[in-house]
């Protein structure tokens, strides 16, 4: 498949995927410090918290929160429930296929990355509340996995919900501003949950190694709260304050953290205060654990009616309907 045409500022309409479309190649790998925040005790430490999310997404872009409040046991338990999901055949699977347009439903190798032009080496679940008709498994096929999953959905909702409050008081806006922008309750709630397995790589040839499990890209949302397993690495990030000359680095999984990274949704709503995190997931080398990899991503995408733009007002106002339709079409339909 070919590689998407960038030689032109109109490939795409926004700005966020022309700068994706230019980062697909192997790059440098530099260690970095990865920032890791102590979120307990919230209430009561809420401007102590706030001042080191804000140096870590103003400076870098990604770090790591523990004692979260999402307890070890739901996470395991939710990462057991995906698994059970993506070991029901093909056949089945395809009774819950996403729809065109649509961020909710199984797809398989259908993410076409800007920054790559070939199909993501992974199968994905996605839990969006306000699309989920006809597209969670019967409880006969998989008991408790609907239950399980909205819990898990909610309780990611709710920290990624502290996190955004933080960072609307340092913009300027109200500490809910960002929560009443992300509203469970709306018929426009677009928040998502996201199970993702990248296939074995046991038994793959030389040549499957120079993909990608999924290629460079920043994401469409807010913020995204990332949960990973021990020993099932891959993941590289590159601070947003470096994205016109990335180099990678890896977050190696830590049981208890979470993977935070700030999205283009949010870093056009900052006026580019925040800034974006270019990341991706490279192949496993032949000496590292070559088996499945499973992910799970929460993403903080803005109601579909909330109006995008900062208090300076750097960009024009867009939906986060528009902005959010424009990158699902970027990403699933391949370009000439």
């Amino acid at each position: 498949m070919s590689r998407p045409d960038i030689s032109t500022p109109s490939a795409y309409g926004l700005e966020e995927l022309n700068r994706e479309a230019t980062i697909g190649g192997q790059g440098t790998c530099v260690d970095r410090a990865i920032p890791q925040i102590d979120m307990s005790d919230y209430e009561n430490r809420k401007a102590e918290i706030t001042d080191a999310l804000w140096d870590a997404a103003t400076q870098v872009g990604f770090f790591q929160v523990l004692n979260h409040g999402i307890a070890e046991a739901d996470v395991d338990a939710a990462f057991s429930a995906a698994w059970n999901f993506f070991d029901l055949p093909m056949a089945q699977k395809e009774h819950y296929l996403r729809k065109v347009g649509s961020n909710a439903g199984w797809e398989y190798r259908a993410q076409v990355r800007p920054s790559t032009g070939t199909p993501d080496n992974k199968e994905s679940y996605q839990i969006t509340m306000s699309g989920m008709d006809n597209i969670w498994p019967d409880e006969a096929i998989l008991p408790g996995f609907q239950e399980r999953m909205c819990r898990f959905e909610r309780q990611n909702w709710k920290l990624g919900m502290k996190i955004l409050s933080c960072f609307a008081v340092r913009l300027g806006f109200d500490a809910d501003f960002f929560t009443h922008n992300h509203d469970p309750a709306s018929a426009h709630y677009q928040s998502t949950l996201r199970l993702i397995h990248y296939m074995s790589m046991e038994n793959a040839t030389d040549a499957d190694f120079e993909f990608w499990r999924a290629g460079a890209h920043s994401d469409f949302d807010c913020l995204t709260l990332l949960h990973q397993r021990p020993g099932q690495g891959g993941l590289q990030v590159c601070p947003g304050k470096d994205a016109d000359n990335p180099a990678w680095t890896d977050v190696p999984p830590v049981r208890g953290a979470v993977t935070c990274n700030i999205g283009d949704m949010l870093m056009r709503w900052s006026d580019d205060r925040l800034k974006s995190t270019l990341h991706r997931v490279r192949m496993p080398r032949r000496d590292e654990y070559l088996g499945p990899r499973l992910s799970l991503p929460f993403f903080c995408q803005a109601n579909r009616d909330a109006i995008i733009q900062g208090p300076e007002k750097k960009y024009e106002p867009i939906t986060a309907q528009a902005y959010l339709d424009e990158r699902i079409r970027a990403n699933y339909t391949p370009r000439a």
